[in-house]
C-alpha cells in the first residue's frame, strides 16, 4: 500500500497540486490526504477511483508500482 501512497504523490506533484488542493477536491480534511500519501491507511478502491480522478489519471496508473 506504501507504493501505492507514494505514487498518489508522485502524480499529484508532477500535476503541480498541493496536499490541500487533493484535498479540497476530494472533499478530505489535509490530515487525512497526508495520512493517505503515507501509506498509514488502508486504500479503499472507491477512494482510489476518487483520487484518480481528481488527478485526471486512471487507476491502473495510480497502481502502476514494481
Amino acid at each position: 500500500m506504501k507504493k501505492v501512497a507514494a505514487r498518489i504523490r508522485t502524480i499529484r506533484i508532477e500535476k503541480g497540486m498541493s496536499q490541500q488542493e487533493l484535498a479540497a477536491e476530494l472533499d478530505y480534511e489535509k490530515s487525512n490526504m497526508s495520512r493517505l500519501e503515507s501509506g498509514t491507511v488502508n486504500l479503499k478502491l472507491t477512494t482510489l477511483y476518487k483520487v484518480a480522478q481528481a488527478l485526471e489519471v486512471s487507476m491502473s496508473e495510480l497502481l502502476d508500482v514494481e
